[in-house]
């Protein structure tokens, strides 16, 4: 018999039937776009797959502060969406005990300060909105897993943008400069350990691949952060992909 999962929300709001299936964990996704028919597709893209479930999906971000969270949140960021970063805030905090949805975002806009501030926001994979079925479900798959994932045309926008500020900054003002010094300063072990945090890992993974301690782990983490002017894990990774020091 099929098992209902009930979801709160109104008129764009839907709960789905789970289809029993045999063997393994199954990534619950939940589906937010404001178009109706957008939100169909990628339901039934999503639907599809054996390897994942949809446990809902909402034309806003609102129904998921009152419904158990999803392993991840498969956002549309449609032209006019109404959505903004300040929300995704509220999907990271949407988890319990640290256990927060992960977040995959298909953008209209891919201009580097908007891919910035989707990862900045706590965004695990930033994919353009014509992305084609495979790319959106890797990127699932991936985060699902503990990656994070940036498609190369996201990418390309990101170095794009290095590229012309190495062409026209003819002089750089003394901050940009004592930050890029401070980036190339990076230790060939704390390169190792940025691009470990790139794959997702904590820091007791970390010390087990490395062979180190956790308190030595978490001594490279706080250099990483310090040396690239970053705050927090995501910000390193982007900070470190901005810079050219990590080799996706």
């Amino acid at each position: 018999m099929e098992k209902r999962t009930p979801r709160p929300g109104g008129d764009d709001t839907k709960s789905h039937y789970e289809r029993p299936r045999g063997g393994g964990h199954l990534t619950s996704v939940f589906i937010i776009a404001a178009s109706e028919v957008v939100r169909a597709g990628l339901e039934t893209l999503v639907g599809s797959d054996e390897r994942f479930t949809v446990t809902g999906s909402a034309a806003d971000c609102e129904v998921l502060a009152e419904a158990p969270p999803p392993d991840v949140v498969l956002l549309e960021l449609g032209d006019a969406s109404g959505i903004n970063f300040a929300e995704l805030r509220n999907l990271e905090e949407a988890g319990t005990d640290g256990d927060a949805p992960a977040l995959v975002v298909l953008m209209a806009d891919l201009r580097e300060e908007r891919i910035t501030d989707a990862l900045d926001f706590g965004v695990r994979a930033a994919l353009p909105r014509n992305s084609t079925s495979g790319e959106i479900l890797a990127a699932i798959e991936g985060v699902a897993a503990g990656l994070i994932v940036i498609h190369r045309d996201a990418l390309d926008a990101l170095r794009d943008v290095n590229a012309s500020t190495a062409v026209t900054a003819v002089t750089p003002s003394p901050s940009s400069e004592e930050s890029l010094r401070e980036a190339e300063r990076l230790t060939p072990r704390e390169v190792e350990v940025l691009g470990m945090l790139t794959e997702g890992l904590g820091n007791k993974e970390i010390a087990s691949r490395l062979m180190i301690s956790e308190h030595t782990v978490k001594f490279h983490v706080s250099s990483i952060f310090a040396k690239l002017g970053a705050s927090s894990r995501t910000e390193a990774v982007t900070q470190g992909i901005r810079r050219g020091l990590i080799m996706l």
